[in-house]
């Protein structure tokens, strides 16, 4: 049998992670049947289907995607390489892609990139920002971010921040002057609180600690949703008293239109952490952004 070539590997990568030919065209600027012919010589060549095709979709076969686990660290070294071979003193240069939670992009992550990016003109950011816990190299991706209880052990973890966050317990000022401000977290069994949904359903209970103490509470919920905006938008109406992470209540406690509540027993914890498969090359754009991390570390 001959070998595949590695154009056909690498179209075939591209529409497994795009579920399509047309978006995977449309990302490396090639026309759909192109690489619809590559895949169907790769198969003739493999003598498996390795995608299902239908009017709305594309997916692996099985064998489809036991290959895309195989190849996709092979050919992601295979650009990091070239992107390194590339006119030296020019600075790195290339795609870096990267999978996050949505609160991250959101609260975290908006000013880390623009730094980035104007430290590093070659570097092209994508940014996928998506809860769901994927399989960042079968998506294609160079890297994500996660927090620590969701962080496989074969993968390299790197501190996205130089410093612990915090979850922190707030309401509106009405809200405290119609029900009265807890002292104690147990006091938060007779009271109304918003709680987050995580999309595997679970809500989470809320958390406190004050020195060797730690507590654990779960209230009666006033609403439930998965829904951060929401969530806020409760908060600041007066519906109830709502923890989550410091950065997404900052600009509200700031300007008074929420009170924190409980600060002696707000738990701190560690941030998120940039995690990527384990290589002996890392490709140029995310060597560069796990540099750049580790500066912004030791400076803060």
């Amino acid at each position: 049998m001959n070998q595949p070539s590695l154009s056909d590997l690498e179209a075939f990568a591209a529409v497994a992670r795009a579920r399509g030919f047309r978006a995977a065209a449309a990302r490396r600027g090639e026309a759909p049947s192109t690489l619809s012919d590559a895949v169907r010589r790769l198969e003739a060549r493999l003598g498996h289907r390795l995608l299902h095709r239908s009017t709305r979709s594309v997916t692996p076969t099985e064998a489809g995607a036991a290959l895309l686990e195989r190849i996709a660290p092979a050919l992601s070294d295979l650009a990091g390489a070239l992107e390194a071979a590339g006119t030296p003193g020019s600075g790195p240069s290339g795609t870096l892609r990267l999978q996050v939670p949505e609160a991250v992009a959101r609260f975290l992550l908006p000013e880390i990139t623009t730094a980035f990016l104007a430290a590093h003109p070659g570097i092209t950011l994508e940014v996928t920002a998506e809860n769901r816990l994927l399989d960042i190299i079968a998506e294609g991706m160079d890297a994500g971010i996660r927090y620590e209880e969701h962080l496989a052990q074969d993968m390299i973890a790197v501190p996205l921040l130089p410093r612990p966050q915090r979850y922190v317990l707030a309401a509106a000022p009405a809200y405290l002057a119609r029900h009265g401000t807890p002292a104690h977290p147990r006091d938060l069994l007779a009271h109304r609180v918003l709680r987050h949904r995580f999309l595997s359903g679970n809500t989470r209970p809320l958390e406190f600690e004050r020195g060797e103490e730690v507590l654990r509470i779960d209230p009666p919920a006033r609403l439930v949703t998965n829904s951060l905006d929401i969530l806020l938008a409760a908060c600041l109406a007066g519906e109830g008293l709502f923890e989550t992470f410091e950065e997404v209540l900052a600009p509200a406690l700031a300007d008074g239109r929420l009170v924190s509540v409980l600060d002696d027993w707000a738990p701190r914890f560690p941030g998120p952490f940039l995690y990527y498969a384990s290589s002996r090359l890392v490709p140029a754009p995310l060597r560069a952004f796990i540099d750049f991390l580790r500066a912004g570390r030791s400076r803060g």
